[in-house]
């Protein structure tokens, strides 16, 4: 399972015009489900993200996870995360998992991440055409992959 994780002001999620998901401060969340993944990668992921520290103190140092700025956050499903493009240059999607798989993931996920982190957790629509808006706060974007703990 692979995340981009980005510190936003604020984003949303627009899907046919109308405005699926809105946060405020928070995360936004890119999560791309591979075939190799399971719950496991649920679990150890949700509580990355419960307590990861990329929000600023009072001397703006990123001291503060979202529970301590009490923040939201917006998880989008993206398969693209998995693209391979070492051959030509038509990215190769063999690794990321079929819907048939991934929803189940993604659903999980979502819900673990709400009750690990107690926050509130927002989505897009799982393989729906969506308009995805982030301000991004800092920049601060972090790409965290499962299979890469160490």
């Amino acid at each position: 399972m692979r995340i981009v994780a980005q510190r936003v002001s604020r984003a949303s999620v627009t899907i046919d015009g109308k405005v699926k998901s809105a946060i405020g401060p928070g995360m936004m969340i890119l999560l791309g489900v591979e075939e190799a993944d399971n719950e496991e990668d649920v679990e150890w992921l949700c509580a990355k993200l419960s307590k990861l520290r990329i929000f600023s103190d009072e001397n703006d140092a990123m001291n503060l996870d979202i529970n301590q700025i009490g923040g939201s956050f917006l998880v989008v499903s993206q398969f693209t995360l998995h693209a391979m493009t070492k051959k030509g240059n038509r990215p190769s999607f063999i690794r990321a998992a079929r819907p048939e798989q991934a929803i189940p993931l993604y659903e999980l996920f979502v819900k673990r991440l709400h009750e690990v982190s107690g926050r509130e957790v927002l989505t897009g629509e799982f393989g729906a055409m969506m308009d995805v808006e982030l301000v991004n706060d800092g920049p601060v974007t972090i790409i965290i992959d499962s299979k890469n703990k160490e």
